[in-house]
């Protein structure tokens, strides 16, 4: 295998760029750091362009989530003669718990552009849902900020050979979380699966954000029957509200209708 190109995207750019020089010190890495969603996009499209695409990027799970004070990792006391060189640790930024996170959209969006991606997220914490949704994106692994760099390396190499790396502390999470969201599904099915042809079609233009005069238009069907459509609807369902026959309805796999141009 010849040198794995790697990219690291971190919100915090002085550690992404600590973190890019202490994996540049493997001989066979090369490294490049992005400070943002926008800019580790624009370094995948310039490096595919010039034939030299990178195989993995390093994902800050809260990358796009705002700014805070970068972290700049501790410095280690120089290693004396007899010792070996420490590995270095890859030390995380706080990240308030009220930032919305980027990490995840960027991952999703990338692995679409360049399909051989291969993507880990760094994470300060773990946390069962968002590694799903991490998974779902297309990231093959996900690495705490605190690990050593041989913890790291380990995981870069693994996902460079397809396989998938979660923390053994948060597989169990994870599995449940999997586990949670199939019966929900399944239970979504089996509720749409009640309604009558109309009813889905009118649960379709629901999906489209369509009001009770926009669906009567589409389905030539008249406000009255299209109100009392939607209330059953609702009703076999189990659901209060529009938005949460919608929400039910997704998770079930049913789609908008489709709109005219």
């Amino acid at each position: 295998m010849g040198r794995i190109r790697v990219l690291v995207a971190d919100g915090h750019r002085i550690f992404a760029e600590a973190l890019a020089t202490a994996m540049a010190a493997e001989p066979d890495v090369e490294v490049a750091a992005a400070g943002s969603a926008g800019a580790a996009e624009r370094a995948l499209e310039r490096a595919a362009a010039e034939s030299r695409a990178f195989q993995v990027m390093l994902v800050d799970a809260d990358l796009g989530a705002g700014p805070s004070a970068p972290h700049v990792p501790a410095q280690r006391r120089p290693p004396s003669a007899s010792a070996p060189p420490a590995a270095p640790t890859i030390t995380p930024a706080p990240v308030p718990a009220a930032r919305q996170p980027d990490g995840i959209a960027l991952i999703s969006r990338a692995r679409a552009a360049h399909p051989e991606l291969r993507v880990i997220v760094l994470a300060t914490a773990d946390d069962p849902h968002r590694a799903v949704r991490a998974l779902q994106a297309g990231a093959g692994g996900w690495v705490a900020k605190e690990s050593s760099l041989g913890r790291l390396m380990a995981v870069v190499r693994g996902v460079m050979r397809d396989e998938t790396h979660l923390p053994p502390s948060l597989l169990t999470g994870v599995i449940r979380e999997l586990t949670a969201a199939r019966r929900d599904r399944t239970e979504s099915e089996r509720l749409v699966e009640s309604l009558t042809p109309r009813e889905k079609q009118v649960l379709r233009c629901m999906v489209a954000g369509l009001g009770r005069q926009a669906v009567a238009d589409r389905l030539f069907l008249s406000p009255h029957t299209v109100r009392t459509h939607m209330q059953n609807v609702l009703g076999k369902l189990g659901v209060h509200s529009t938005l949460a026959a919608v929400a039910l309805a997704r998770r079930a796999g049913v789609g908008p209708v489709d709109l005219p141009q």
